[in-house]
């Protein structure tokens, strides 16, 4: 379980988190989602330590988060956009990324054999499609079998077949008990995969709710539909600043 309190960040006069909290258990899927510049890739960043918040803590089973760094060996991160060595080929990529962890811990290869990826392990990531790159992040992500897995725009760029794809393999580990962090602007892409939403607006939790709670109330509205009203209602409802 991670649980997120009282986190504010700031970049300059920017106020990108303020006072954010949030837990997040086991066997969920949850979806990040806010406007441009809500803080939802801080937050992220955060979790994976790259960005150190100004003040509030992070736990991960009880255990301090932001100063216990080899927990992050428990997190698997497909970022937004992967970037690796014009002249790896794909199967070094993998190789590299072995060495790194001990031998004895597990690797689930489950994605990469759905990709298909040995189909291309000699081929150097310079001559990768942005939807090839995708799959590569992907697999990374799940190849040491870690107990939570965030990731970032994850269907961007995939073709459909390996969106289902993706899918299924998502839902199968949460239904293992893991923890999913999921953000997209392609909320169609969430829906089949989320249990709660995490809502933010201008750095600060709205709600952390069960999407089955959401449709139900809004009469089963589909979640970018939900969404999108919310974000407007939001808006409507800040103030405007003084001329």
């Amino acid at each position: 379980m991670i649980i997120a309190s009282g986190i504010t960040k700031t970049f300059g006069r920017l106020r990108v988190l303020d006072d954010f909290g949030v837990t997040m258990g086991g066997g969920h899927a949850f979806s990040l989602i806010g406007p441009n510049g809500s803080g939802k890739t801080t937050f992220i960043k955060c979790l994976l330590g790259t960005v150190i918040p100004d003040s509030g803590s992070v736990t991960l089973d009880g255990v301090d988060l932001l100063r216990s760094p080899e927990l992050r060996s428990r997190i698997g991160y497909m970022p937004q956009i992967g970037r690796y060595p014009d002249n790896m080929r794909v199967a070094q990529l993998f190789d590299m990324l072995a060495e790194l962890r001990p031998s004895s811990q597990k690797r689930d290869e489950e994605l990469m054999d759905a990709f298909e990826m040995r189909r291309i392990a000699d081929k150097p990531m310079r001559t990768l499609s942005g939807g090839t790159r995708q799959r590569v992040s992907a697999c990374a992500a799940f190849f040491f079998d870690p107990q939570i897995i965030v990731l970032d725009e994850p269907t961007a760029g995939l073709d459909p077949v390996s969106v289902e794809i993706l899918k299924e393999k998502v839902n199968a580990e949460r239904r293992r008990g893991k923890l999913v962090l999921l953000t997209s602007h392609i909320l169609s892409d969430l829906e089949d995969m989320t249990t709660d939403v995490i809502f933010l607006i201008e750095g600060r939790l709205r709600f952390c709710r069960p999407i089955t709670e959401l449709r139900e109330e809004s009469g089963g509205e589909r979640l970018g539909r939900l969404m999108a009203r919310l974000m407007r209602e939001a808006q409507n409802a800040t103030p405007m600043p003084p001329s």
